[in-house]
């Protein structure tokens, strides 16, 4: 064999063999993404079903059952005004008709997910109560991560997924009005007047369709 064909069955060889690998590895994780109809415009969220299974299954629980239509956000806290930082919280305001039984908790110490801009978490009381009720961040609040080196609850909230497209939407409902009076204890002053209604909430197809 000449050293030119040697060459060439080599080079054959290694690209048999890379075609090979290409065609046995795994396909791309293909994330589910929900669109949210609301009164201020749309928001697209991406869930990251692969590193919060639990809690993205419990969202996409109500997405399916159709519970987060009609349902609204509510409310929206303000902690830095420039640059303009904070969180809006919706859902169907735990209406006991709507919601689901309370989901494990997911920590984000175990997820690897933070409270970024533009991510999505679950609201809650204590750790494992979690349903209906979710937040959007604006900016980074990396504050509401899990924390172990904290005292009394540092677990944290749950974070799921983010937003891939209406950031505008989500800053639009955090400079909306809020009431002065509405609201319990810390929430006072921080409950929109009027809620932005959630029209809806659907699955909507990946990116190319998949």
């Amino acid at each position: 064999m000449t050293p030119l064909s040697k060459r060439a069955v080599l080079a054959g060889a290694g690209a048999l063999a890379a075609s090979s690998a290409l065609a046995q590895a795994p396909p791309a994780t293909v994330l589910p993404r929900v669109v949210l109809r609301t009164a201020k415009g749309l928001i697209t969220l991406e869930l990251a079903a692969d590193k919060a299974p639990v809690t993205c299954a419990n969202f996409l629980r109500y997405v399916d059952a159709r519970r987060f239509d009609g349902g609204d956000f509510y409310r929206a806290l303000k902690l830095v005004p420039d640059p303009l930082v904070g969180l809006v919280q919706g859902g169907i305001e735990n209406d006991p008709a709507r919601s689901f039984p309370p989901i494990a908790h997911e920590s984000t110490k175990t997820t690897g997910l933070s409270h970024k801009d533009g991510a999505i978490s679950m609201a809650r009381y204590a750790p494992g109560t979690a349903t209906s009720e979710f937040f959007i961040c604006v900016g980074d609040i990396l504050s509401l991560d899990a924390d172990p080196t904290q005292p009394g609850d540092n677990e944290g909230f749950a974070v799921f997924g983010g937003v891939v497209d209406g950031m505008e939407t989500v800053r639009a409902i955090l400079v909306s009005p809020v009431s002065a009076t509405a609201g319990d204890g810390a929430m006072k002053g921080q409950m929109l007047e009027p809620k932005v209604a959630i029209q809806s909430a659907s699955r909507t197809p990946p990116p190319g369709g998949q």
